[in-house]
């Protein structure tokens, strides 16, 4: 963690925490340039994340959802648990359409997807001070439209019937990690990370390990489509051999 010197008081305070240098570098320089926000620290994991806006008491947090040691979303139930009042800006790699929605529901107040251009992080930044809530026109869109749709939440995408534990699990799977990994990567018990695989499997209607196995891979990789029930390991050998 770093923390700058002296800072004028007059300035918005903004925690940076982000485990790509270059990235993260490239968000201090843009907060920096504003006249009235400063950068006061920077992070690249959860620990240090946790402990800096203790320690630095910053107004926001701009965070991205993979870190070092842990999971983001994890992490925005975390800060807001401990310091209710502070603003979280999510800046990720994550598809905004699975994950901008979940932001919101664990305490952030806007989204951005890191190949967006930089003025819609300084355009998020300045709405989320005025204490509105962030998203592009696209997920804009999206929400309404799920908001008047007919059809039920639960026949729209399938990854959306996953908790976020869930969606995790998924993803660890998904990166090869096996159920032990898993357990101690997340603190969690044997039992526990197996209760979640099950619901995963039946959430998704996979009929065993190997079709669940098959599938997060394929998913993490961005090689499945919207329905997992044709998303057999005989059907993914079937896709490679074409």
């Amino acid at each position: 963690m770093k923390s700058t010197k002296s800072i004028s008081r007059r300035k918005t305070r903004i925690l940076v925490a982000d485990d790509h240098p270059l990235f993260r570098e490239g968000l201090v320089q843009l907060i920096n340039r504003e006249h009235d926000l400063c950068c006061c620290g920077e992070t690249d994991s959860v620990v240090a994340t946790q402990t800096a806006v203790l320690t630095l008491k910053p107004d926001l947090v701009v965070l991205d959802l993979r870190l070092k040691d842990g999971d983001g979303l994890e992490l925005i139930k975390a800060l807001k648990a401990r310091c209710p009042k502070v603003l979280i800006l999510v800046v990720s790699q994550h598809d905004e359409a699975l994950y901008a929605e979940r932001a919101l529901r664990a305490g952030a107040h806007g989204y951005v997807m890191k190949e967006e251009a930089t003025e819609d992080v300084r355009s998020a930044v300045r709405t989320i001070l005025k204490g509105e809530l962030y998203v592009s026109r696209k997920m804009s869109v999206l929400a309404l439209h799920k908001l008047l749709a007919k059809v039920p939440a639960r026949e729209g995408n399938y990854i959306e019937r996953l908790t976020d534990r869930e969606l995790q699990v998924f993803q660890m799977i998904g990166a090869g990690m096996a159920t032990a990994d898993v357990a101690a990567e997340l603190k969690l018990s044997y039992k526990t990370v197996e209760a979640h695989r099950e619901n995963i499997k039946h959430k998704l209607g996979l009929r065993n390990a190997i079709d669940l196995l098959c599938h997060a891979t394929h998913w993490v990789h961005g090689l499945s489509g919207n329905d997992p029930r044709g998303l057999t390991a005989a059907g993914i050998l079937d896709r490679k051999a074409s």
